[in-house]
């Protein structure tokens, strides 16, 4: 079967703020870093330029540590790298990092020193540094290509991409174009208007509208495919990002994609991911019982990821109840009030009948568009979490009925939270009349879980203790 010559991949990695994006946007001539949130990458873009009338398709992974895997997984799909370096900072945990994905991979590649017209930029430093971490470059003992830019006046970008263009040459990197394509599944999202919009890198073979696809988690019919720019097609070759609508459900991030005339032993061969359990009860655990949600699953993985390196007490213990793409729903929330978990949430909106009922039964929701403070506010939770709570203490205002153990009043909570089903105890001048527990607890003449301080509440208690106007009532 002939072969035909493909585009070379090019994944470009390095630590955070080292200027992997700017490098991009010089090079597409668009502006990138202007519309991420905070200024970082956050989730896996794939781009087509084209350079000396030669195609070259760039992967750009995020750099923040939680997007590890991501960076991983972009060094796996491309066939050279390119590791870019900061002229004025050197090699960083993530320069580090990135280059063992490289290694590992066993992908070629060449090093960017960006950021060579700032005062401070010292190439030479630089240049050491990356030897001291086994980085031989040519002229200093190697082999590895370098080439100083800049991204604000462009210099040496045209070398750095002729240097891609001559190693893409000494692969010899070619495609059979009647083989079934296949590729990598670069992201997965759910779209209200659009359903299951899922990104690939085809690897090999043509990528035709109308033919069967299939992954390890997910199968479905190329409905309607796009090229990198959002422009309808009928067909690619590698090494072009698609965009795909037609899944019928969301495969995997990193999964491999067969599709064209598939067979119906293909097609049934999928199945579907097993859903990850949470931890079992334990008495001498305090169990932080979460809920993720994000906007497409790179990003969830990224976040199921956080949560593993979050640093815990020895006393506490991760819950995932559940984990998915798209926004915060009800049915969410009504799952974190069963549960009594918090939702964590990235780079997602929250619709209005969730934010309601959010509201009223006091769930806790933690959402963000930049990881970093995301993680700040994930550490900052856990941490009071393991801090003894602010006892419930309630003063009665007004006594409604008194029926037998039944006893309905009106309070304001004074301090923590009432909770239903609280056992609290009955004060009167300072003095203990026992204890009782709330079996109804009202907020705005709605059901209500959690009352917190400063708000009023109406209170169904059972207690063989009667209940007055001015009483304190503590939980216990």
């Amino acid at each position: 079967m002939p072969k035909e010559t493909r585009s070379p991949i090019i994944v470009v990695v390095g630590h955070v703020d080292h200027g992997k994006t700017s490098l991009l946007d010089y090079i597409r001539k668009t502006n990138v870093v202007a519309k991420e949130a905070g200024g970082i990458t956050q989730s896996i873009g794939a781009y087509e330029i084209v350079h000396n009338n030669r195609t070259i398709t760039f992967i750009d992974t995020p750099g923040h540590e939680a997007f590890s895997k991501m960076r991983v997984r972009g060094a796996h799909i491309a066939d050279i790298g390119i590791l870019v370096v900061a002229a004025d900072e050197g090699v960083k945990p993530q320069t580090k990092e990135a280059l063992k994905a490289l290694q590992d991979s066993q992908t070629p590649f060449v090093v960017a020193l960006t950021k060579i017209d700032k005062p401070n930029a010292d190439i030479e430093r630089v240049k050491n540094d990356l030897t001291g971490n086994n980085v031989l470059l040519e002229g200093y003992g190697g082999t590895v290509s370098f080439q100083g830019v800049s991204s604000k006046t462009g210099a040496g970008i045209p070398e750095l991409l002729d240097l891609l263009i001559l190693n893409a040459d000494v692969l010899g990197l070619t495609y059979s174009p009647e083989t079934a394509a296949t590729g990598i599944i670069l992201e997965a999202s759910l779209s209200k208007t659009r359903g299951v919009t899922v990104t690939v890198i085809v690897e090999n073979g043509t990528l035709r509208k109308g033919d069967a696809i299939v992954t390890p988690t997910a199968k479905g019919k190329i409905k309607n495919l796009e090229n990198f720019l959002g422009k309808p097609v009928t067909e690619l070759i590698p090494s072009s990002p698609a965009v795909i609508l037609g899944f019928e459900a969301l495969p995997q991030v990193g999964e491999e994609f067969k599709s064209g005339r598939l067979s119906e032993e293909e097609m049934a061969s999928v199945h579907a991911p097993e859903k990850k359990l949470g931890v079992r009860r334990n008495d001498n655990k305090q169990i932080i019982s979460v809920i993720l949600k994000a906007d497409v699953g790179g990003s969830l993985e990224a976040l199921h990821d956080i949560l593993k390196n979050i640093p815990l007490k020895e006393n506490q213990l991760i819950n995932v109840i559940s984990q998915s793409v798209g926004e915060i729903t009800d049915g969410d929330v009504k799952d974190a009030i069963a549960s009594e978990a918090i939702i964590v949430g990235f780079r997602t909106t929250m619709n209005a009948a969730a934010e309601n009922i959010a509201r009223i039964h006091n769930i806790k929701i933690l959402t963000d568009e930049i990881i970093y403070k995301l993680v700040e506010g994930i550490e900052k939770l856990f941490a009071e979490l393991n801090q003894a709570p602010v006892k419930g203490e309630l003063e009665v205002l007004a006594l409604f009925s008194s029926q037998g153990k039944k006893h309905t009043v009106g309070g304001k909570v004074t301090k923590g939270q009432m909770k239903l089903k609280l056992v609290l105890e009955i004060q009167r001048n300072g003095a203990s009349l026992g204890q009782g527990r709330i079996v109804s607890l009202q907020q705005n003449k709605k059901d209500a879980t959690v009352v917190t301080a400063g708000n009023e509440c109406g209170l169904e208690i059972e207690s063989n203790v009667s209940i007055a106007k001015g009483d304190i009532l503590k939980g216990v």
